[in-house]
């Protein structure tokens, strides 16, 4: 069912379509629910140039004006939490309560970002001279938001850009847009025209935003290998850039982990969102001695965990997103099938409508084998013997990607052991994927460039201006 609404972009303040248009399919059915534009070359430079001119104002303007701002557009998303719950669940899939929480938190986050404080840092070291470094912000920002949860990230980007002074242009994924240029339309109420200015578009567009010469910052989310390239355009102006990128997180199973205890939150640390979560457990390294009663256990939950249409009030987990990524999703588990590996559930994604896949744990593949070594993206999870600790660190740390990672143990000390032994941004005891804005969120090797949330993501819209004053 098409859904009765018209869907713009925002550019310096005012509504926007275009000729050309995408159509937004519904993952669960996959019927056409809605278009959306499909942003020029031309509406790109006017949305820049907007934002450009916005800049000098919105930089003027005093702090606790834009904390003030970052109220209201708080305010106002938990005002339309209902609206923007169904846009989501339409567009993205997710259950409506996922889609829900997915709004509130969005609102809440943006309260917390509001709240945070640049530093200035004087010192007096060098004799007759006193130096005070504040943080300035750096212009137009663009960010590159992505499909799984759209709405929350986009506000981890408009936050802390808009608090530092900056303007921005924002794109969403066009898988999942609909929300995302609801909310654009909504927050010219309290914000100035250019401030934030929301376009939508395809493949073409998030090269045109990274190439594009009056961008002073890229903000992007997604896969590793589209940071690269958004890395490679954007060095033609020396854009600066936040990457978050892709993860093959690693979840450890320590052997005196009381199963009863850690089974279910297990079990969601992979499954959130189907799977779709770049800080998922994808690989669950689990102790030989407890392997068959975790197996055993998380088997038993995905037998009653429903999945079906996020509309359903009864469905828990919702379908893979878009086809492209369904499709992958089924390759990676038929050549699971093809090598031989057993599934202890799952592995027979259906024929549709919908891009369904069902809970599928695979029984200790070989490390080499897609599954394990490739980041899934979806409701697949091998799980992995070890018989030593030393043996798990090491095959967990034999990975590109270091977004993030967990441990599980009746020792929380033996586990922060084990914890800070990982080499990934972010590690979690005995829980997974508890973000906060409160602290930085970063990813090692292949997994990112800067960070996000906390002190250190707000100054990544920022750049050092050091002032020397005479003593």
């Amino acid at each position: 069912m098409m859904i009765n609404a018209a869907f713009n972009m925002t550019i310096d303040g005012r509504p926007e379509n275009s000729s050309d248009q995408i159509a937004v399919v519904n993952p669960a059915t996959e019927a056409v629910v809605a278009t959306i534009p499909d942003c020029s070359q031309v509406q790109l430079d006017r949305a820049v140039a907007a934002a450009r001119a916005a800049f000098p104002g919105w930089r003027a303007t005093s702090y606790a004006d834009r904390q003030a701002a970052l109220r209201a557009i708080g305010a106002l998303v938990a005002e339309h939490a209902e609206e923007l719950k169904q846009l989501l669940t339409a567009e993205q899939g997710k259950p409506h309560a996922a889609a829900l929480a997915e709004i509130q938190a969005a609102a809440w986050w943006i309260g917390v970002v509001a709240d945070q404080q640049l530093p200035e840092t004087v010192s007096d070291a060098m004799p007759g001279q006193r130096s005070v470094t504040r943080h300035v912000p750096l212009g137009v920002v663009g960010a590159i938001v992505p499909w799984n949860f759209p709405v929350l990230l986009a506000i981890w980007k408009i936050g802390p850009a808009l608090l530092t002074g900056n303007t921005m242009v924002l794109k969403p994924s066009p898988f999942t847009p609909l929300a995302t240029l609801r909310l654009g339309e909504l927050l010219q109420s309290v914000l100035p025209p250019g401030v934030l200015n929301i376009v939508s578009g395809g493949d073409a567009l998030g090269p045109m935003m990274s190439e594009h010469g009056d961008i002073d910052k890229i903000s992007f989310t997604g896969s590793t290998a589209t940071g690269r390239r958004v890395m490679a355009s954007a060095a033609a102006n020396l854009k600066r850039l936040t990457l978050e990128l892709g993860g093959n997180d690693a979840a450890i199973v320590l052997p005196d982990a009381k199963v009863a205890d850690i089974a279910e939150p297990l079990f969601w640390a992979a499954f959130t969102n189907s799977g779709q979560v770049c800080v998922a457990a994808k690989r669950m390294f689990v102790h030989d001695s407890i392997y068959d009663e975790l197996s055993a256990a998380l088997v038993e939950i995905a037998g009653r965990v429903r999945i079906g249409d996020g509309a359903d009030p009864d469905s828990a987990l919702g379908p893979v997103q878009n086809r492209a990524q369904y499709e992958r999703v089924k390759a990676m588990i038929a050549d699971s099938r093809d090598a031989g590996h057993r599934f202890l559930t799952g592995g027979e994604p259906g024929e549709g409508p919908g891009y369904f896949v069902p809970v599928t744990l695979v029984d200790n593949p070989p490390d080499e084998a897609r599954v394990v070594a490739e980041e899934a993206f979806g409701p697949v999870l091998p799980l992995l013997r070890y018989h030593d600790i030393d043996e798990a660190v090491a095959r967990a740390n034999a990975s590109e990607y270091g977004l993030g990672g967990s441990v599980w143990s009746s020792d929380p000390d033996a586990a922060a052991e084990v914890a800070a032994r990982l080499e990934t941004g972010t590690v979690w005891i005995n829980s997974a994927q508890g973000l906060t804005p409160f602290a930085a969120f970063a990813g090692h090797k292949q997994s990112g460039i800067g960070a996000e949330n906390g002190m250190d993501g707000l100054l990544e819209f920022t750049v050092p201006q050091t002032i020397h004053h005479p003593a």
